[in-house]
């Protein structure tokens, strides 16, 4: 497994601009209206290597299952795990339709099985922005056929070798599974 080949990535970051042009300054003070800072996505070189995938332990994104997410059938990234170990492998086209609020289809293997690996993919999976400028996977039917419930932990990274996540339930609360109805 050390024979595992170097992915070239770019750091998606926003760039803020705080200072209106000239002609943005004059077009508030004619239509008497604040100017509004504004903000884009862009990729930047970084002077690290993206963060290595340990083949024996990949698993980048851990999170202990709270019951929104249950509420919901989506898992919660927060804002510097989506940038540092998912969108850096995204193009920057993909990333903005995702930052601009668009949700962004993809496919989740479920590797928990090690033997038998299952595929959800489809309309109902997908990535997709939060308010606050996190993030949310959702995919309910993972949810109910692994019977995810408040406190199971479960790891998740993004292969950019099949551009896929990979998720994998790490332990599971006993006794406590998803609510039914």
């Amino acid at each position: 497994m050390s024979d595992q080949k170097e992915f070239l990535s770019l750091k998606k970051t926003f760039f803020y601009n705080f200072f209106p042009s000239k002609e943005e300054e004059e077009a508030c003070k004619l239509n008497n209206t604040p100017y509004v800072v504004t903000r884009e996505l862009i990729e930047i070189r970084d002077i690290y290597p993206p963060p290595k995938i340990d083949l024996e332990n990949p698993w980048q994104i851990k999170i202990k299952i709270t019951s929104y997410e249950v509420e919901a059938g989506a898992l919660l990234i927060p804002y510097i795990e989506t940038f540092e170990y998912i969108l850096r492998y995204w193009t920057l086209d993909l990333a903005k339709i995702l930052v601009n609020g668009c949700g962004v289809c993809v496919q989740v293997w479920d590797v928990t099985a090690d033997s038998a690996p299952k595929k959800y993919e489809g309309e109902r999976v997908y990535l997709w922005k939060l308010c606050n400028d996190d993030y949310a996977l959702s995919c309910i039917e993972l949810f109910n056929s692994s019977r995810l419930g408040v406190g199971d932990e479960i790891g998740l990274f993004w292969d950019p070798r099949s551009s896929n996540f990979m998720f994998k339930l790490l332990s599971q609360v006993k006794g406590v599974g998803p609510k039914t109805t």
